[in-house]
């Protein structure tokens, strides 16, 4: 059968299970099967023992398939899946897949932004090539990523569990448990499958090198990094289970006490911002800065009155890649943002 008629089956295919689940009324095991899968979202996103174990469970995922063997099969968050050949369709379904695969030369063929982002990073723009909207990564658009005729879809069970059972009937669909602090992880798995594994652990080691020789050119008495960001309804201090937690890790640079937590973030209140103190402080905002309550906290005069604030070393940096970028690429840039600011001239 051709790719062409392979692609109209699956959008075929696709419109016949989803006019299927409007017309049921539900069962009683897929009601709880439903619940299970949000629980599962609900405790790996928040804490708890998923959240904790998500590094060393992506870790075992992967493949035993050779350099250049294909078919080979991937054991996944989700499950198993077969890959027939190297692709060369690819639809990513969150900014950190884009980053892997883009890192690795590949373009993929569709992807699936933050909600309310305008589409590809900045910093990825260059070598990302056209990729074709596919919905966002909270509203996916089924019918978009069939007609693509994609033959792999990498994202995470974290994102679209939910979505998993009709994506995997367009194409192989390879997820990792959760983006965030497994970015290294879920690298080596998106890697795996793309065949590009030893290219991955490239780039990996010598992420980890520059992040080491960052730490020994800010010298021994380093500064304790906090790191805030305004997000609508709510203010977080990034803590250790964070994707700029491991980079700050990876670098040995401290961090305030609040923030030395086994866990995404801390929250806190406009009222309570003095808790962001530290010598340097990094700001990003996700989204509209008026949707936030980032004039209200850096207004409190407990915000104006901190050290770091008063000697200019407080500063907004850009979230896509600080806090959205979830991929090598976008480390590599925080190191050199960090460099940039750090190290004396």
């Amino acid at each position: 059968m051709s790719i062409r008629r392979r692609g109209t089956a699956a959008v075929v295919a696709l419109a016949a299970a989803l006019s299927l689940a409007a017309c049921g009324g539900g069962t009683d095991s897929s009601d709880a099967a439903e619940k299970e899968d949000a629980a599962k979202k609900k405790d790996v996103a928040t804490g708890g023992k998923d959240f904790g174990d998500a590094a060393a469970k992506t870790a075992a995922l992967g493949t035993d398939a050779k350099p250049g063997q294909f078919p080979r099969t991937l054991t996944h968050a989700m499950g198993k899946s077969e890959i027939k050949a190297a692709p060369k369709r690819v639809v990513v379904l969150d900014v950190g897949e884009l980053d892997n695969v883009v890192s690795l030369g590949v373009q993929p063929v569709g992807y699936a932004p933050s909600e309310g982002d305008d589409g590809i990073p900045g910093y990825l723009a260059k070598d990302a090539g056209s990729p074709k909207s596919v919905g966002t990564i909270n509203n996916l658009n089924l019918e978009a990523i069939a007609n693509l005729q994609p033959d792999l879809i990498l994202g995470s069970q974290l994102r679209a569990a939910d979505k998993y059972d009709e994506l995997s009937k367009i194409a192989p669909t390879v997820f990792s448990i959760r983006p965030g602090f497994t970015w290294k992880e879920n690298y080596l798995l998106n890697a795996a499958a793309l065949d590009k594994t030893a290219e991955a652990k490239e780039k990996l080691a010598a992420y980890e090198t520059k992040a080491k020789r960052l730490g020994t050119d800010v010298g021994p008495d380093k500064p304790t990094i906090s790191m805030v960001r305004y997000l609508p309804g709510k203010i977080r201090l990034y803590a250790k289970a964070s994707f700029i937690g491991t980079i700050l890790e990876d670098a040995g640079l401290p961090r305030p006490k609040n923030q030395q937590v086994d866990d995404l973030a801390v929250e806190v209140s406009p009222e309570k911002i003095d808790q962001a103190d530290a010598d340097w402080i990094f700001t990003g905002v996700y989204g509209d800065a008026k949707a936030t309550k980032k004039d209200a906290a850096q207004g409190n005069p407990l915000w104006k009155n901190l050290e770091a604030v008063k000697a200019g070393r407080a500063k907004d940096v850009p979230d896509e890649t600080w806090y959205l970028g979830l991929g090598v690429t976008a480390a590599n840039s925080v190191l050199d943002d960090l460099r940039a600011d750090l190290v004396k001239k």
